[in-house]
């Protein structure tokens, strides 16, 4: 079952319209976070044309936690492979993401000249990458169990599978973004980034996805990143609203109506 988080615009009640539905998240995908993710890197990178060739290491990272989902990963692969950047995926065995986007990812390689790998460990992924998402997330097949139980209303049986999970997870605990693990990134300075919040070792958990000296490092990389999540969301009910947007934004531009207030 895909569950689908969206925001419905409210309309004047004498200008009826059909509303535009975003898809804010679901279990396939997280359409405004890789679109903002793509757009932190365009601004790091210094352009959209710079983004090809470009190394991303998708890795899955341990977690205290058990039921982060596959929308990120699978959203990286899927999107960023489109801008011919070579994605590389790495996890533990048994966190697997869907067989259908990783034949999206494929079919990247061959309309737009990205690249898909998955390989084994994380230090392979970190290898001389230009950009590390080290993220956890958990077994699609766990999570369609989970949602078995809750709609049977098992909590003794959602208690069992939590501590699986979690004993599941506790397994690979050197999955983490560490200052050894970085180093092994291009030049030792790959653009760190995450959808947040993350499990900050030695922070916000004993051990997690990454090191507080790491993520310290990225902070304000990170809320840029986040900020830009509201402005896509913006554009894409901006998009279906308006026919000629470009024309739009100019008019908008070029309008003599203040666009704040003038406090002077």
């Amino acid at each position: 079952m895909i569950t689908l988080e969206v925001m419905r615009i409210s309309l004047h009640r004498k200008c009826p319209k059909r509303p535009t539905v975003v898809n804010l998240q679901c279990d396939i995908d997280h359409p405004t976070q890789t679109m903002a993710d793509t757009l932190h890197m365009i601004h790091e990178f210094g352009g959209v044309e710079n983004l090809r060739g470009k190394k991303v290491a998708m890795t899955w990272a341990y977690s205290p936690s058990y039921g982060k989902p596959l929308s990120v990963p699978q959203g990286v692969i899927g999107l960023m492979t489109r801008f011919g950047m070579d994605v590389v995926l790495a996890h533990p065995e048994g966190y697997e993401i869907m067989d259908e986007i990783e034949g999206v990812a494929k079919h990247n390689e061959e309309m737009y000249g990205g690249k898909f790998t998955r390989v084994e460990s994380m230090a392979e992924a970190f290898k001389d990458a230009d950009i590390v998402y080290p993220k956890s997330w958990a077994p699609f097949s766990a999570m369609e169990k989970r949602t078995d139980l809750y709609a049977k209303g098992d909590q003794a049986g959602i208690h069992a599978l939590e501590q699986e999970l979690l004993a599941q997870n506790a397994l690979h605990k050197d999955w983490a973004c560490t200052e050894e693990m970085m180093s092994l990134t291009r030049d030792g300075k790959a653009l760190y980034m995450h959808c947040l919040p993350a499990d900050i070792t030695g922070l916000s958990c004993a051990e997690g996805e990454v090191d507080e000296s790491v993520f310290d490092r990225y902070r304000i990389p990170l809320y840029k990143e986040a900020s830009y999540k509201p402005y896509v969301i913006a554009a894409m009910i901006f998009l279906q609203k308006i026919k000629n947007p470009g024309a739009k934004l100019e008019e908008l531009w070029n309008g003599t109506t203040p666009r704040w207030a003038d406090n002077a």
